[in-house]
């Protein structure tokens, strides 16, 4: 197996996408900010110092989807047509789930603008909650799902 980012000399380079189909493509990602239930209490009461922990996270989501090729050095800008964030408080975990829907029609994916959506919207997680517990761990952060192109439908197990 060859690895796209690298040329025969073994030099990194952004993939030539151009003779690729432009097909309708999605990615799902997911994550998980755990914490002690007290923290994860005061998401759910809304009584947290900085405000709307949930909505302040999903908007730095979406933002974050919107500037993936500024921050990943070998992704394409892509014209992402969807960005959805569901971010759920878990009293199980405890914690908050995190999962983003992104699509494009395009001539490559966007896995790794969901990636970089879960992964900003759980460190805004933990800038706003980090006043109350700085011990909070960021887990689980995964493609899910990929659907679109010529390697067709990935789902995770």
């Amino acid at each position: 197996m060859s690895l796209t980012h690298f040329d025969a000399e073994g030099r990194a380079h952004m993939v030539d996408v151009s003779d690729k189909a432009v097909t309708d493509r999605v990615a799902v990602a997911e994550g998980a900010v755990v914490m002690r239930a007290e923290t994860l209490a005061l998401v759910t009461s809304g009584t947290a110092k900085k405000g709307d922990v949930l909505g302040v996270a999903r908007l730095a989501g979406i933002m974050a989807a919107k500037r993936t090729a500024d921050l990943i050095p070998l992704c394409h800008p892509l014209p992402i047509t969807r960005v959805a964030l569901d971010l759920a408080p878990d009293a199980d975990l405890p914690g908050v789930r995190i999962t983003a829907t992104v699509r494009t029609t395009g001539q490559t994916g966007v896995e790794m603008e969901a990636l970089t959506a879960v992964s900003v919207a759980a460190l805004t997680v933990y800038d706003m909650l980090k006043a109350a517990e700085k011990s909070m761990r960021i887990e689980g952060l995964r493609v899910v799902l990929k659907d679109g192109g010529k390697s067709g439908r990935y789902e995770a197990e």
